[in-house]
């Protein structure tokens, strides 16, 4: 992997690390589900206009807008507003990493490795360390909403396994397409037209310019080019050399929510996180390549080649 490449895929954890701030920026302002409907509406407009369509079955694209799109930012949006603080949120939500592989062994009768196996149970017990902690503060309920928009986002990875899109950034950003309506009806449902008209109507007030600012960062940022430099990064290196920088995602969230709001884990957290982390690493690794035995082929050139898993990996931004 060249170092452009390398500087490149730091970028944009650095970019998606921050994006839980600009999250948590947009809440100050607008009701969650809202927040999250206005979020896709501003990338779904365009995109019909401007982007071609990626070619893959309607029902694959559903899935991955409703999962990735429409379930996890809801379960995301409304767990950052009920108390999860913004740093363990950017952490909790890789348990997609883990989520996804497992749902792939039940679903899709993907074979675990005993590597894979030992990574998903230590990101497990770090998550529910975590869980255990924050019950002890009487703050469940956040954790597990965020866990709940991890799972969709695991939902949302099968979907577009098997949607195989020749083009992934195409394919995402007419993903935006999916969730704004069912967004705004459930922000209707659950949060009331008098919330959402105060939203909107003052939300170009001077009180309301940190909540515009931290969601124009999430739509252009978080989600245009965050996503349109790791789709090329993807298509030029494997996906094994890439996926991992995603792991960089929560130490810049976990940083930035201390410095800039003062968010402090307690050590029981912090020795958690760091669980986590490793295992998601060591479940996301790839597959050793077996050793095959040397075939002589008379003929037609042909080699005997060693196979490994090199099924690309799907990974998003919140």
């Amino acid at each position: 992997m060249p170092t452009r490449d390398r500087l490149l895929a730091v970028l944009t954890a650095v970019l998606w690390g921050c994006n839980f701030l600009a999250i948590h920026a947009t809440l100050t302002h607008f009701p969650p589900l809202l927040a999250a409907g206005v979020r896709f509406l501003l990338v779904a407009v365009p995109t019909m206009l401007l982007v071609p369509w990626p070619k893959v079955k309607l029902r694959w694209l559903l899935g991955y807008g409703l999962g990735f799109g429409t379930l996890q930012f809801a379960f995301l949006f409304v767990g950052m507003d009920t108390g999860m603080p913004t740093g363990l949120a950017s952490l909790v939500l890789q348990a997609s990493a883990p989520l996804t592989v497992v749902l792939g062994a039940l679903l899709l009768r993907e074979q675990l490795t005993a590597r894979q196996v030992v990574g998903i149970t230590l990101a497990v017990l770090g998550m529910a360390a975590i869980a255990w902690q924050r019950a002890e503060h009487a703050a469940l309920l956040p954790v597990v909403l965020t866990l709940l928009g991890a799972l969709s986002w695991a939902v949302g990875n099968l979907c577009a396994r098997k949607a195989e899109a020749p083009n992934p950034l195409h394919f995402t950003l007419w993903s935006s397409v999916v969730p704004p309506i069912p967004m705004f009806v459930l922000s209707l449902v659950f949060e009331g037209p008098r919330a959402q008209w105060q939203a909107v109507s003052t939300a170009f007030t001077s009180e309301a310019l940190l909540a515009l600012a931290g969601l124009a960062y999430v739509v252009v940022f978080g989600t245009v080019v965050g996503s349109g430099i790791w789709t090329t990064l993807m298509r030029r290196n494997p996906a094994s050399t890439v996926a991992p920088f995603s792991l960089l995602v929560p130490v810049v969230g976990l940083t930035l929510a201390f410095v800039v709001l003062d968010e402090r884990p307690t050590p029981v957290e912090i020795a958690a996180s760091v669980v986590v982390v490793g295992g998601v690493l060591l479940g996301s690794l790839p597959r050793r390549p077996r050793r095959g035995r040397t075939h002589a082929v008379t003929g037609s050139s042909a080699a005997g080649s060693e196979r490994g898993d090199t099924r690309p990996a799907r990974m998003s931004s919140a």
